[in-house]
């Protein structure tokens, strides 16, 4: 998709994790032209960042399935109906023209939609930086693991002491050459059976009481080759690395949506009982809705996005009934 654009779609929703993608895909149910935009550059939201491999159990009809198969699976059924994706870019304003929402991008794409759907979830998550290293991000210091075989037969340092970090640990230990855990801490915030495995690795060391001061290598050609590691006692060691994952957790915020003129109970939005916002065809849905009574579940999320997508679709026509039927309708 090229940037800096001007499109023009139905409905826009903008988070692209997993109650946006329902929202992409039941917006096509209704006969939407969708465009899904989401600061981070894959879909899947919390999921995909923070614990893509973790098995997901409380969503209805799956008594288990792996993070990452669980957005596959949200997005080849939003795939059906080819919605458009802008990733890693951010909504940065949202104006009216002639009663129509008007979203325009940080890469200056607009977008002029019939009407908007946010399913921003907690928020734009924005990774805690590691205090060294800025200068090999992108090359041999990461966020997010988009693809756990980038680090096949790679000696691989890990950074932090929550789900994530003991995740990755223990999804590339298998994998990698070998898997350093680095953790400031004595204990473990993650979860202990997950721990119990990186521990019992034969690939895996951890180091606790210890934080990473120092990446060393040729950065012209972006290839690492060794990290500092200092303990509290002052001790200090090198480990050879060829990649630093630094699991380190995110902090939240709505970012420009805060001044969009929306009614906000905290980092969220107020809906009413349609998950209408007090902003002309503008609605929100999942984590990032609040109304009396709210509870924060995917599935409570997934029944929310649709209900805003059904209201939207007869917003832009009146003569539609608010009650499409079911898929299994249609022939």
């Amino acid at each position: 998709m090229t940037r800096a654009q001007t499109l023009t779609r139905d409905v826009v929703i903008l988070g692209a994790g997993p109650t946006g993608l329902y929202g992409a895909y039941y917006a096509g149910f209704r006969d939407l032209s969708t465009a899904v935009v989401d600061v981070l550059p894959q879909v899947g939201g919390q999921i995909t960042a923070l614990y893509p491999e973790k098995q997901i159990r409380d969503v209805a009809g799956l008594p288990g399935i792996r993070g990452r198969d669980f957005v596959a699976a949200l997005k080849e059924q939003a795939d059906a109906f080819a919605p458009t994706y802008l990733l890693n870019r951010q909504a940065v304003t949202l104006t009216h023209e002639g009663g129509q929402p008007v979203v325009a991008l940080d890469d200056d794409t607009v977008i002029r939609a019939g009407a908007v759907v946010i399913t921003a979830g907690i928020g734009t998550p924005r990774p805690r930086p590691i205090e060294v290293g800025a200068e090999w991000l992108g090359t041999g210091l990461s966020y997010f693991v988009l693809d756990p075989q980038a680090h096949r037969d790679q000696h691989v340092v890990v950074v932090g002491g929550g789900d994530s970090a003991l995740d990755w640990a223990d999804t590339l230990a298998p994998i990698a050459a070998s898997v350093t855990l680095v953790h400031r801490r004595a204990a473990f915030r993650g979860h202990a059976a997950t721990l119990a495995r990186v521990r019992a690795s034969p690939t895996t060391t951890v180091r606790t009481e210890s934080q990473v001061t120092a990446l060393d290598g040729d950065l012209s050609t972006g290839r690492l080759d060794k990290v500092t590691v200092r303990h509290t006692s002052g001790r200090q060691e090198f480990i050879a690395a060829d990649h630093v994952i630094a699991a380190l957790g995110f902090v939240a915020d709505i970012g420009p949506l805060r001044d969009w003129g929306l009614v906000l109970r905290g980092r969220s939005i107020a809906v009413d009982r349609t998950m209408h916002t007090n902003l002309p065809r503008v609605y929100a849905a999942g984590d990032v809705a609040d109304f009396d009574g709210k509870i924060k579940l995917m599935s409570v999320g997934f029944g929310e996005v649709a209900l805003a997508v059904n209201h939207v679709a007869v917003d832009l026509d009146p003569d539609l009934t608010l009650f499409p039927g079911h898929s299994t309708d249609e022939t």
